[in-house]
């Protein structure tokens, strides 16, 4: 350090925030120091920090340690700033030094530049080692660093004084070293091993370091340079590498960047694409299901209109058969009668057949009258053929709320438009039930509770309504289904039966959606229809509209609508709930109304 502290400035070792010198420096993610007292204070009370030069922003405060290496480095350059270089130079030259008296003042003066420049090296050299003559080309490479008209140029070429005895303390074999004056007079430079002399030459054809002596005897011809200007060279390229590792790190933090950014940009797409087939297939599977239900309808009707058919038509041939009986009954008499007289005169009567329809053309419409349901059905298939193609190509949009054309029930966000606060109505929970403070959850506790045995409430299903009385208009609510294995959600009519076993059909006043065994979906019908879903709900959204008598089921997280009851509501309904017996602790979770967000 102390070689090359006459090179460093303040403003490399000044922190940027107090614009002093680094006390204590600790190092940021980002590679730039400050002290650690400034960059604390300056990261107190924000909650995004910064790194005050590059603005760099990090997710959590980092957790800064001292940099030991740069703080050893500063207190050495604060040493190598503490006094002044001429003295340490006198004192260096007054410890020891072969230059006569004055002589080292008189190069002060004239020298143009200072002696804590990069020559000072040379002259601490010369200095101290004056004592030994230098080769004619080694003089030259010396004189050739400093200026022409430097004293020590001149020193150079016609110094050579005879070398003085050596202390008695001085023995050959010890390794002597040199003292560079000035700033740098802390550094110790080696000396050659071969003959005791400072090195200071760096010859670069073998690329070592040599004292003069080696130089004159085993270097001759070479290319060789200062130590210090190689050095000086050596720092310059050094910069420029640094200067490209950085941009490599650089564009090498970008690409991290740029992957990460491509990674969370696959994440979106995935969720997407999720979205949307399930999207897309639930509804194709929703309209399959209606035009298999729309074809039974037709095919009933139509089995109900040629039955309604022939027994019409059988019933006119069941008279005419009577009638024609009648007369073949009246014939055979008039053929047996004695009365002759009798039979001329009837016989005219009966010469003419009873009055009949001709029923040679009369057959039975046996037209089921299911060509317009498969003709809609194959249009709806083509569609949805069509579709899956354009998204193959392209795949699926941003947005992909409106992807199939299949899609015909409301969307998420125009039945959450008419949220509904529901509570839930105490008086009518089965003793089993445990709710919550706010009505607003509702859990199977292990054992009866001391409850009033009210009319309205439920004694042998566990099951609790809400208050909400729906009477007219649209209701909506959400209920968080997380965790459990088993439970019924749905609406139920005001008069339905309360006490003892219950059958939940919708003939009975109710209408509801069932989970049993963790992945059975079903709604309880004089039928029991299942229903497979693919992608398990944790939220369950509810609208009502009475005026239509609908009752749908929706996943509130996929925005797929699930199921439709088509009912008559003949009087109030209210929001029901069970969250079903705790199954030993496996289902012990509540059901919980949580308040609707509307979605996008």
């Amino acid at each position: 350090m102390s070689l090359y502290g006459s090179f460093l400035s303040d403003e490399q070792f000044q922190c940027c925030i107090c614009l002093e010198v680094f006390t204590n420096p600790s190092t940021t993610p980002c590679g730039h120091s400050f002290c650690m007292a400034c960059i604390s204070k300056y990261w107190d009370g924000l909650k995004v920090f910064q790194c005050p030069l590059c603005k760099k922003t990090f997710q959590k405060r980092p957790d800064l340690h001292i940099n030991r290496t740069l703080r050893e480095i500063t207190e050495q350059f604060r040493s190598t700033q503490g006094g002044g270089s001429v003295e340490r130079a006198k004192q260096g030259r007054r410890g020891g030094g072969a230059l006569p008296c004055g002589v080292f003042d008189e190069l002060k003066k004239k020298l143009h530049e200072p002696l804590t420049k990069p020559h000072t090296a040379l002259t601490s050299a010369l200095e101290s080692d004056s004592n030994q003559a230098l080769s004619p080309e080694v003089t030259t490479l010396l004189a050739s660093s400093v200026p022409n008209h430097s004293p020590i140029a001149a020193m150079s070429h016609n110094f050579d004084p005879p070398p003085p005895p050596p202390p008695p303390f001085f023995r050959p074999s010890s390794r002597r070293r040199f003292t560079l004056s000035g700033a740098a007079s802390s550094h110790i430079l080696p000396v050659c091993d071969i003959h005791n002399r400072g090195i200071l030459i760096y010859c670069r054809t073998d690329q070592v370091c040599i004292c003069p002596d080696c130089a004159t005897e085993d270097h001759q011809d070479h290319d060789m340079v200062t130590v210090e200007d190689e050095w000086m060279e050596t720092m310059a390229q050094l910069r420029v590498s640094e200067q490209e590792i950085q941009e490599m790190i650089r564009q090498r933090v970008r690409k991290i960047e740029e992957i990460r950014m491509a990674v969370t940009e696959v994440e979106v797409t995935v969720e997407r694409e999720t979205a949307g087939s399930i999207r897309l297939f639930s509804a194709l599977m929703s309209a399959i299901e209606r035009s298999q239900a729309e074809l039974m309808d037709v095919m009933e009707m139509s089995k109900s209109a040629a039955e309604h058919q022939a027994n019409a038509m059988i019933r006119q041939l069941e008279l005419e058969v009577e009638e024609l009986r009648m007369r073949e009954t009246a014939l055979s008499q008039l053929s047996q009668s004695d009365d002759h007289m009798h039979c001329v005169k009837t016989f005219p009567t009966f010469l003419n057949p009873p009055p009949a329809k001709d029923w040679t053309g009369v057959s039975l419409n046996s037209e089921l009258g299911t060509e317009t349901v498969y003709r809609s059905l194959t249009a709806l298939l083509e569609s949805f053929q069509d579709e899956l193609k354009n998204i193959a190509e392209t795949g699926f949009p941003v947005s992909v709320m409106d992807l199939s054309p299949v899609r015909t029930q409301p969307r998420m966000k125009r039945v959450q438009e008419y949220a509904l606060d529901v509570t839930l109505d105490s008086n009518t929970a089965h003793p089993r039930l445990i709710l919550s403070v706010d009505m607003k959850s509702v859990r199977c506790g292990d054992r009866h509770q001391m409850l009033p045995a009210n009319p309205e409430r439920f004694d042998k299903v566990i099951c609790v309504l809400g208050r909400e009385a729906i009477s007219s208009g649209r209701h909506y609510w959400e209920v968080e289904v997380s965790g459990k294995t088993d439970w019924d959600l749905g609406v139920a009519r005001q008069s339905v039966s309360r006490k003892g076993k219950i059958e939940a059909t919708p003939s009975n006043g109710y209408w509801f959606l069932s989970l049993r065994d963790k992945n059975k979906y079903t709604f309880p019908t004089e039928s029991s229809k299942d229903v497979y879903l693919n992608l398990h709900p944790h939220k369950i959204g509810i609208f009502v509209d009475f005026e239509k008598g609908q009752v749908s089921f929706y996943n509130v997280e996929a925005k797929i609508h699930i199921y439709t009851f088509n009912d008559t509501f003949t009087e109030c309904i209210y929001p029901f709930f069970s969250p079903s017996t705790n199954k030993s602790g496996k289902n012990d979770g509540p059901l919980i109304i949580t308040p609707v967000t509307i979605t996008d």
